[in-house]
């Protein structure tokens, strides 16, 4: 079963989950990899200017050989020129006449909140893009945009994993409130930057009970949170792995409010991270030295036999 849809607040449909481009992908060709999650079920790719991948992922597309309408593409204006030349530029690398969210990549990019999102509101008007949004918005971003915007960002993308949850409900409620779609990049932290801390512990214990995962957990518990999820990989198996997160059991309440507890003792020390860090490397190299052990045994005893 796929992820599915969100309906925004124009009425067009967001794809749940999201292959992005930046992170680690981005000043990289990446058509390879964008073409390998198209191949395996990501409709939604996400890229952006500053990520410099917008060429790559217009590359991926043509020889996808898959419909326009079969594809939604999400990329942002980063900080090169005004609005419209941007997403203007962005068409032309990619190979489109409109993309189907644009998002402003942070809110500093704009001097003015007012006159930089009525841009924005006539791009969408001129059909350039299908859907306007925002990114990297906290609160009182929102309050301020809407204050004179006409209309609303149908996404506010942002960082979102256990750890700073907490300090992001009131965002949540009032982006639910207002209409608007939270899109959450970021939401393995709790694995990839920060092992080790409270929230290992009863992700873990989900995982186990569900057959899943800890990435799984993860992105299941986002999705128990209303929260659309942009993930990105180079393995084509993570991909599947994370693409089968719609086929699993919903966590339980209980889990969910687990989770949010632990995530509100904040991470780990960076010394038990480090520590974990370390012995993993030392794990590793214990690996090496035994496989070349074994080679070096290996090799002398041939070496008698003939």
């Amino acid at each position: 079963m796929p992820f599915g849809t969100i309906t925004l607040n124009d009425g067009n449909e967001l794809p749940i989950i999201a292959f992005g481009t930046g992170s680690t992908m981005k000043f990289k060709d990446v058509t390879d990899y964008v073409g390998q999650a198209i191949e395996n079920g990501f409709s939604h790719i996400d890229t952006a200017q500053f990520y410099q991948t917008e060429t790559y992922v217009g590359l991926a597309i043509k020889e996808s050989g898959l419909p326009r309408s079969s594809l939604y593409i999400t990329t942002k204006y980063s900080y090169v020129g005004p609005p419209r030349q941007a997403i203007q530029q962005s068409l032309n690398k990619i190979g489109l006449s409109y993309v189907d969210l644009y998002l402003v990549h942070e809110p500093g990019l704009f001097s003015d909140f007012e006159s930089g999102w009525q841009e924005f509101e006539k791009m969408k008007k001129d059909g350039l893009t299908r859907s306007i949004g925002v990114s990297n918005f906290v609160l009182e971003d929102l309050q301020k945009l809407l204050k004179t915007a006409v209309i609303k960002p149908a996404v506010n993308q942002i960082q979102f994993h256990p750890y700073n949850y907490a300090s992001h409900k009131a965002l949540l409620e009032y982006c639910a409130k207002q209409g608007i779609a939270v899109q959450a990049y970021g939401s393995l932290n709790s694995i990839t930057q920060n092992p080790g801390g409270p929230v290992d512990a009863v992700v873990n214990a989900a995982a186990r009970r569900i057959g899943a995962t800890p990435n799984q957990v993860i992105f299941s518990w986002v999705k128990s949170k209303g929260v659309a999820i942009v993930t990105t990989s180079r393995s084509k198996e993570r991909l599947q792995e994370y693409l089968a997160v719609a086929d699993l059991p919903p966590l339980t309440a209980e889990e969910i409010a687990a989770i949010d507890a632990a995530g509100a003792k904040g991470p780990p020390s960076q010394l038990v991270v480090a520590g974990l860090a370390m012995q993993r490397k030392f794990e590793r190299s214990s690996s090496l030295v035994i496989w070349l052990a074994i080679a070096i045994i290996f090799g002398f005893a041939t070496f008698f036999m003939f």
